[in-house]
């Protein structure tokens, strides 16, 4: 109960401030420190933002979602993408735009405090991840095991996941190649999976259409309706800052709305179709064994390794454990320790999101606060992104 209420003041507050940001500075050009062209970007933020839970979660939930009376209002694809699409991304563009445009002028997160808690969230929730991967890899690799134990294999494959994310932390050059290759890998398995199933275009136009329950009713999904939509909640505000703080360094000139309407629209195309493809499988009971699941391992594999790169590139910015401190091989061997230890504690449910999404609620209200407090007029004189920025798409190039 009280998990839910601090959530639902979460919520409240997050799409008040989305509102509030639109309005205010509706037309200020966002420019991050190595801006890249709106590709890059929506392929460094689909990648980064999501995780293997898209692969391998709507398969086991869409029957769940048809017979729960609390999900009546709307069809079980509906469902799903409304825990996934399109209203929930708002929270990457609030904290996105934040630490284009406002954090340099405010300095919040660089309290020696709240550079704690944050990196604290950040290495946390990298290990969810990774937990999670661990849990649903029996039901995709069934010829390892019984299909539901995790035995020591699927351990070496995190382990391995892991040091592979670490490894491409080491240098920004891996992002762009990590991000954009992850995004048409996912577009080949849909179009794959599509091919596969003999759906056609009526089959997923048809499937599309079923998600205009979803905008019908988007209301619904502003505060949680289960616990279980509580969960996605908290996990979604577990990502959002951070997801926003790596995010914003790429943001290419976009104007505010127009970085809203990014945000919103683009990452929700892929799901929608991924979905609907998914959905059809659903319903006609066909089998994912074989080749499909590999292929969807392979995926999902890449999508851990991408979303782990970009965050522990941002703990370890933060905290200042560069490889140019430690040393590359210090570097990868801490971070894969550290994160393989907290992925056992996730997985033996010792450790719970809903409290690292708790606690990033708290910074959102902090944040809020301390800037009321002490730099009011400063946000409020705000016209521009820092005078420092320019839209040169070639200096990601040079940055490592």
């Amino acid at each position: 109960m009280i998990l839910n209420s601090i959530l639902s003041f979460g919520l409240l507050l997050t799409f008040g401030l989305v509102a509030f940001c639109v309005i205010k500075w509706r037309d200020v050009d966002c420019i991050g420190p190595t801006p890249v062209h709106l590709f890059t970007f929506i392929a460094i933020l689909f990648t980064s933002g999501l995780d293997v839970g898209l692969i391998m979660f709507p398969l086991a939930e869409f029957g769940g979602y048809a017979e729960d009376p609390a999900y009546a209002f709307a069809n079980p694809l509906a469902i799903e993408f409304g825990f996934w699409g399109f209203l929930i991304w708002a929270f990457y563009f609030l904290t996105a735009f934040y630490f284009c445009v406002i954090e340099p002028r405010v300095g919040f997160f660089e309290i020696p405090l709240v550079k704690l808690i944050n990196n604290i969230v950040i290495i946390g929730t990298c290990a969810f991840t990774a937990s999670l991967f661990l849990i649903y890899l029996p039901g995709y690799i069934p010829e390892i095991g019984d299909g539901e134990t995790v035995v020591p294999a699927f351990y070496v494959i995190v382990f391995l996941t892991i040091l592979a994310a670490a490894y491409s932390s080491t240098d920004l050059k891996y992002v762009r190649v990590l991000s954009v290759g992850s995004t048409f890998l996912f577009l080949a398995l849909i179009l794959g999976m599509w091919a596969s199933a003999g759906m056609g275009l009526g089959g997923v136009g048809q499937n599309l259409g079923l998600l205009g329950a979803y905008f019908g009713n988007l209301q619904e999904f502003v505060l949680p309706l289960t616990d279980y939509h509580a969960f996605y909640l908290f996990w979604w505000f577990a990502w959002s800052i951070m997801i926003g703080q790596f995010t914003s360094r790429f943001v290419g000139g976009l104007k505010t709305w127009q970085l809203l309407i990014a945000l919103l629209v683009f990452p929700s195309i892929p799901l929608a179709i991924w979905f609907s493809v998914l959905y059809f499988y659903h319903e006609n009971g066909i089998s994912t064994a074989g080749l499909t699941n590999v292929a969807m391992i392979v995926v999902g594999i890449t999508f851990v390794i991408n979303s782990l790169d970009s965050l522990i590139r941002l703990y370890t910015d933060n905290l200042s454990i560069t490889v140019e401190r430690l040393g590359r091989p210090l570097y990868i061997a801490g971070n894969v320790g550290v994160l393989f230890a907290l992925t056992l504690l996730f997985q033996s449910q010792w450790l719970q999101i809903q409290w690292v999404g708790s606690i990033v609620i708290g910074l959102y209200l902090a944040c809020v606060l301390f800037i009321a407090l002490r730099h009011r007029s400063t946000v409020m004189a705000i016209r521009t992104s820092p005078e420092d920025r320019a839209l040169d798409f070639h200096k990601v190039e040079s940055v490592h």
